[in-house]
């Protein structure tokens, strides 16, 4: 049975090979134009700034050099029930120099389509197993990000040989651009 977690918990993964779903679902309609919310995720090192640049991966970039991470694709709309897009974690053969993995959602041009994540509703990451497809964790975003284009939905790290997630739900308005000045 899934954990539903609130903003700053954390729960063990204890599952080798587990996906990451992300889905939201957008109110098309209070700006006219279709959203396009991106999942993006930072392997990170000991230093908490990206292995290497190539441990960023996110639409143009689907896959670690070690395979251990592989994001399933962009969805351009977010329409339809369930996981918008998801990333496979494999923690049988990541780098051994990986410490956390930071997963973000942006909103694809926000501001030249004047969109924010108070625009979008039924937002949550969840986490199941990839080989039962038990799951593990779900974390529902409740904030109201009105002025937000990017959100921290949570962090994966390791800890003394575990592997954790903590829901983190933080916001802000500087997009991408913000969380690659922090991580690079």
């Amino acid at each position: 049975m899934a954990i539903n977690l609130q903003k700053g918990q954390r729960q063990n993964i204890n599952a080798p090979k587990f996906t990451i779903g992300l889905g939201w679902d957008a109110n098309n309609s209070s700006t006219g134009g279709a959203f396009d919310l991106d999942a993006s995720v930072f392997v990170l090192g000991e230093n908490k700034k990206l292995i290497a640049d190539e441990f960023f991966v996110f639409y143009n970039n689907l896959q670690t050099p070690d395979k251990a991470v592989t994001h399933t694709g962009d969805n351009l709309t977010g329409d339809g029930d369930g996981d918008d897009e998801q990333i496979k974690i494999d923690l049988t053969g990541i780098d051994s120099r990986v410490k956390e993995i930071i997963v973000v959602v942006t909103i694809h041009e926000a501001d030249t389509r004047n969109q924010n994540f108070g625009q979008v509703r039924n937002s949550f990451i969840r986490i199941f197993n990839t080989e039962t497809n038990e799951e593990i964790l779900k974390y529902e975003l409740d904030e109201d990000f009105s002025i937000e284009t990017a959100v921290e939905f949570g962090r994966i790290y390791e800890r003394n040989g575990e592997w954790k997630f903590e829901a983190v739900g933080n916001g802000q308005r500087e997009g991408l651009a913000k969380y690659l000045s922090l991580y690079q």
